[in-house]
């Protein structure tokens, strides 16, 4: 099984703390946890935890569709956008697979049975997607029959925003070499909304959005996420959907969670703080640090692996990125967590680099 970050509960009973004495930079969720909103719901959907959930997640779907002005029909919600990767996977059935280095590695393990290639970014670029690199290998591919790419937009691990004209431009390349391309946005919601290309599926045939709701409202473990599909491609995946995946209270939650304009502007205001406070912060310690759009960031010292270790002993957890084609031991992902946190750990590698 492929390693992610938030493997909390391995720690607890390797280290013997309890969740409340772990401070968990590894996963790059919002540090101000589940709204009240959604707390509220999930109480109050305990009465219908008897009954089967909405298999369609028809009230969701509508929710999402009148938010973002999107033909309802073009949506599938799912445990987790995860789900949807591997729903994919399973339905185009690709021969070839692109996908970015370094990048998610759902993508590569979903379509493992195929033939897997990949772009390195280099770090030259800050690890940025270049469009025209991209399309390059779009065309040595695309002549096989079954083509399918995989573009994270911000990227994970590297936090990089490729602009929505790039992601455009790119999309037109798949449509006319009829390649699939899926975009991944999951971390888009820490991000204006005008660089999303949500609103161009419906015009392009070949292209694929992919949307996560756990990250920005602070819910992983309840699992919901939801993909933009050309119609036809819907249909096909619906089809293949596994029954009730997205349950109740995930579909409660969510609803919530889409109403809730006041937190979405708080969670804003705080990533923004957090991420200047840790930027300065890796600065002053001679850290290097790649620019991010998203909520975490990537970094890079010699001396990473011993701060990882260091601070594991001390009930933090950062994102080791060694497992990261691209990447070696030198890299490691640090979520932006609450202020009080945020010079916690600064505080503690600065011991450790300081020694």
């Amino acid at each position: 099984m492929a390693s992610h970050g938030g493997q909390i509960y391995r720690f607890e009973r390797e280290s013997g703390r309890s969740l409340g004495e772990i401070c968990d930079f590894s996963a790059s969720i919002n540090p101000l946890g589940p709204p009240e909103s959604v707390r509220a719901a999930i109480i109050a959907g305990v009465p219908w935890l008897a009954h089967y959930p909405d298999p369609e997640a028809t009230a969701l779907t509508q929710a999402l569709a009148a938010r973002l002005n999107i033909d309802p029909e073009m949506i599938i919600c799912g445990n987790g956008s995860t789900e949807l990767i591997y729903l994919l996977a399973r339905s185009l059935r690709p021969k070839t697979m692109l996908l970015t280095a370094p990048t998610f590695s759902e993508y590569e393990r979903a379509g493992r049975d195929g033939n897997i290639r990949r772009l390195l970014l280099r770090p030259e670029d800050s690890f940025a997607v270049q469009p025209e690199r991209f399309i390059v290998a779009l065309e040595e591919m695309a002549p096989a029959s079954g083509c399918l790419a995989f573009l994270c937009n911000p990227n994970n691990p590297t936090g990089s925003l490729l602009p929505r004209a790039g992601v455009l431009k790119i999309a037109a390349a798949a449509r006319r070499l009829q390649c699939h391309l899926v975009v991944d946005e999951a971390f888009m919601d820490f991000v204006p909304e005008s660089e999303s290309v949500l609103n161009h599926v419906a015009g392009n045939p070949y292209l694929i959005v992919l949307r996560s709701l756990t990250k920005i409202y602070g819910i992983p473990g309840l699992r919901i996420g939801f993909g933009v599909f050309p119609r036809p491609l819907a249909r096909e995946i619906r089809g293949r959907q596994e029954p009730w995946t997205v349950n109740t209270l995930a579909q409660r939650a969510a609803i919530a969670a889409l109403a809730d304009e006041a937190y979405l502007e708080e969670t804003r205001a705080v990533i923004a703080s957090g991420k200047k406070t840790l930027a300065e912060g890796f600065k002053a310690l001679d850290v290097t640090f790649f620019p991010a759009a998203a909520n975490f960031f990537l970094i890079n010292h010699p001396r990473a692996q011993e701060i990882l270790v260091s601070l594991r002993r001390k009930g933090i957890l950062l994102r080791d990125c060694a497992n990261f084609p691209g990447l070696d031991e030198s890299y490691l992902r640090v979520a932006v967590r609450s202020e009080r946190e945020n010079r916690s750990l600064l505080r503690e590698m600065e011991a450790i680099c300081r020694a």
